[in-house]
């Protein structure tokens, strides 16, 4: 081998020996990369964008339980960057994570802020991202969670209310056909036959409404609502209740106010006021029914001197199917939804109603609704009123329900 084949030789060895150290020597520095990326603190490009970005609480915390990244919902939880996880619970998740190795799901109750705030019901996902890093990923399903216990109520609830009035047709179906030969009888039979039907008509009739408010999609079109009208319609459809009950409903308060809204439903949801103001009355008494105007909103009071409401039921009187006095709602076929119906139906309006009840004193309820301005075809009409009234200071006086009277 002559000189020239040692030296290509020598070189080929060369390069062979140079590539072998360099490739030792790349693998060697991604291994030490791995490893410090293994046991560093340091949030992974990109995780900490990702966590500003997501709408669910989500937290990164190391191995002492320091949370080194951190979304904006989850601040409301008490989780901010730079602070120590505190939650024992969430604490016990990270744990379990960090045994197993593998992503865990954990339903749990924490609380959002401080005391008194209610604990929410939230999922955890814990995942592992390094030796020493762990992201917590928190849904927050409590409302999800209330939603489906409302409607598993209002199903249970439903078919208990229903087969009372079904089970009672039934019977006296029954009864009628084996005193068939007993017209005196039958006609006995018929006539509380017919009551259950009412009854049972009147329940479902409740039962549907109640669903298409909750639906939220009942109102199609919306229009300037009148005050005036919707009071007189309610008090006319239980002038013949009141004088068969020996009460008087007595009307005052502002005149021409407006609102935007349905006029059925709410005429509804005040005529059920009206009509429970004169169940829960005493005989000749007075039920009020008084409007006022405070800063832009409408309050609709209705007012009885009736038997009150005990202070434990007025936090739930707006269930549905709850009774204050369930012999009393027996007697005079009461369905326990009136009250509901008019809370979603006041809520579907951006309103709401409050309570104020004094055992042996009496009930007021008060619709409060948005006020909008009167249409312009009325505007003349309620400054001649206005004036009107500014001459005759002899007209009617104005009705203002302050606890539980009208004065």
């Amino acid at each position: 081998m002559n000189e020239t084949q040692l030296a290509l030789v020598a070189l080929l060895a060369g390069i062979f020996i140079g590539g072998s150290v360099a490739a030792v020597i790349v693998a060697s520095l991604r291994a030490r990369d791995r490893a410090l990326a293994a046991v560093s603190v340091d949030v992974p490009d990109g995780v900490s964008s990702v966590l500003h970005a997501i709408d669910d609480a989500a937290v990164v915390v190391d191995s002492s339980m320091r949370i080194v990244a951190a979304s904006r919902p989850a601040v409301p939880f008490g989780l901010e960057e730079g602070e120590i996880l505190a939650n024992d619970e969430l604490r016990q998740v990270v744990r379990n994570v960090r045994t197993v190795d593998t992503a865990t799901t954990e339903t749990l109750r924490i609380r959002k802020g401080a005391l008194p705030a209610e604990p929410r019901l939230v999922v955890v996902r814990a995942t592992r991202i390094s030796t020493r890093l762990t992201l917590l990923v928190m849904r927050d399903i409590t409302e999800n969670e209330r939603v489906e216990q409302m409607r598993r109520d209002f199903v249970a609830n439903t078919s208990h209310e229903l087969k009372t009035p079904v089970g009672a047709v039934s019977l006296l179906a029954e009864a009628i056909e084996s005193a068939a030969d007993d017209p005196p009888q039958v006609r006995v039979f018929a006539t509380r036959l017919l009551a259950e039907a009412g009854r049972l008509s009147n329940l479902t009739a409740r039962i549907m409404s109640l669903s298409r408010l909750q639906s939220g999609d009942v109102i199609n079109a919306q229009r300037d609502v009148s005050v005036d009208e919707v009071v007189a319609g309610a008090i006319e459809a239980h002038a013949l209740q009141a004088e068969a009950a020996g009460i008087k409903i007595t009307r005052g308060g502002e005149r021409g106010l407006y609102v935007r809204g349905d006029p059925q439903i709410l005429s509804e949801a005040v005529a059920n006021l009206i009509s429970n103001a004169i169940v829960y009355s005493s005989r000749d008494s007075s039920v009020g029914v008084g409007v006022k105007a405070v800063e832009n909103v409408v309050e609709v009071a209705i007012t009885d001197r009736g038997i009150g409401i005990a202070e434990g039921d007025q936090a739930r009187v707006f269930e549905r199917f709850y009774r204050a006095d369930p012999a009393r709602a027996r007697r005079t076929g009461g369905s326990g939804l009136g009250l509901a119906i008019v809370k979603h139906a006041i809520q579907l309006h951006g309103g709401e109603v409050a309570l104020w009840s004094r055992p042996g004193r009496g009930s007021t309820f008060t619709i409060r609704l948005p006020q909008i301005a009167a249409p312009d075809h009325e505007a003349p009409k309620q400054r001649k009123k206005k004036k009107k009234n500014k001459k005759d200071k002899g007209g009617e006086a104005t009705a203002r329900p302050t606890n539980g009277d009208i004065k």
